[in-house]
């Protein structure tokens, strides 16, 4: 040893403790997502009375390790972090489930910790996305009623891959495969940038206990096959790294769809004439020669948008080519039915218009009456 060389010190049993207590570098990346949600989101921490986060909860591994993520903010007092559970009450037992969630939550000092029991209604939409609908009803009033600045969902980058495929299976157009936004009003997921395995090592890290629901294995419902089978088979077949290609194109295709949007909104909003009755409109006109002009991904979307400004359901991609024909001038000038009594058709000479409309060159949009 020479005059320079320095002993390295023996660990006290205290800085011992500490290192085993290191923090899990997976909890670590979570935090930092989150984190980035809300920066995102404009929603800044501390202050004399700290904004209201309330995590959506099921009792399940994501939004558990969600809820432990959260906490850490809730105890430095940059956030006030609160929990909704819902129990849709399809399962036996649910009730003790959601009891248990909200046990674990209020353990890591969540506060408000709010169970919400639904009934999920027989509709014709299917029972996920009835369950989805009664779901997001429930998650409102809570957030309502504890003046949340945002509601934290669980879904993992593995989440957003399947819903990417489950659109790629039933001919979707950009918006659909985006896959589920990272912000939709006060709605954040931050952990879309975390894999489902890395949920599970927080979980086991953390010492959790997670609920697993056995509806995410069931072959009966379609997002449980593409869990179980299709995505796994996709790995196996073309090569690791399916799932992360899935999400990045949800990201690119995302962002491609909010510019669609907002092209389409301005130039609806320039092209649209209407004819109000009592106020409100119950026709609606849009030159054929500007349509013409229009790229087709514009011309689409502009005639849905004047489909659901009266009150139709958003038209499916064959309803709105069947519409975009009538621009031909070949054959029939309708009218062609879109979903909620709408119908559209092609403006003939002669036919009465709205004062100060083109007597002729329009598609003409009209909501039937109720009457």
């Amino acid at each position: 040893m020479n005059d320079f060389s320095v002993p390295s010190p023996v660990p006290s049993p205290v800085s011992a403790a500490r290192s085993r207590q290191r923090l899990n570098p997976t909890l670590g990346k979570a935090r930092g997502l989150l984190r980035d949600a809300l920066r995102d989101a404009g929603i800044q921490p501390g202050g004399d009375s700290p904004p209201v986060l309330l995590v959506a909860c099921s009792g399940g591994p994501d939004s558990l390790a969600l809820a432990e993520t959260a906490s850490f903010f809730n105890r430095r007092g940059d956030y006030r972090v609160g929990a909704a559970v819902v129990d849709h009450g399809l399962q036996p037992g649910s009730a003790a489930v959601a009891e248990a969630a909200a046990a674990k939550l209020r353990g890591m000092g969540l506060d408000p910790v709010t169970v919400h029991r639904v009934h999920v209604p027989e509709t014709g939409m299917g029972p996920e996305a009835a369950a989805r609908s009664v779901r997001y009803e429930a998650l409102d009033e809570a957030a309502g009623t504890a003046g949340a600045a945002a509601v934290l969902l669980g879904h993992t980058l593995d989440d957003q891959a399947e819903q990417v495929l489950l659109g790629l299976a039933r001919g979707s157009g950009t918006r659909s495969l985006a896959g589920m936004p990272e912000r939709r009003g006060r709605y954040l997921r931050p952990f879309l940038g975390l894999r489902r395995a890395e949920v599970d090592e927080i979980c086991a890290a953390q010492e959790l206990d997670p609920w697993h629901d056995p509806t995410n294995a069931d072959p009966a419902y379609a997002r449980s096959r593409v869990r179980t089978t299709v995505l796994p088979f996709l790995e196996r077949e073309l090569g690791p790294g399916i799932a992360e290609a899935l999400y990045r194109s949800s990201r690119i295709l995302s962002q491609d769809a909010d510019y669609l949007e907002h092209q389409a909104a301005e130039t609806y909003t320039r092209l649209r004439q209407e004819h109000a009755g009592e106020g409100t409109p119950d026709e609606i006109l849009l030159s054929e020669e500007s349509l013409r002009e229009l790229p087709p991904s514009l011309r689409q979307r502009v005639l849905a948008l004047a489909a659901v400004e009266l009150g139709g359901a958003q038209p499916s991609w064959e309803r709105v080519r069947a519409v975009e024909a009538l621009l031909r001038r070949e054959g029939s000038a309708g009218p062609v039915q879109l979903v909620g009594k709408v119908s559209a058709y092609r403006q003939v000479r002669g036919k009465p218009v709205p004062q100060g409309a083109p007597s002729y060159g329009n598609l003409v949009f009209r909501k039937k009456s109720s009457a």
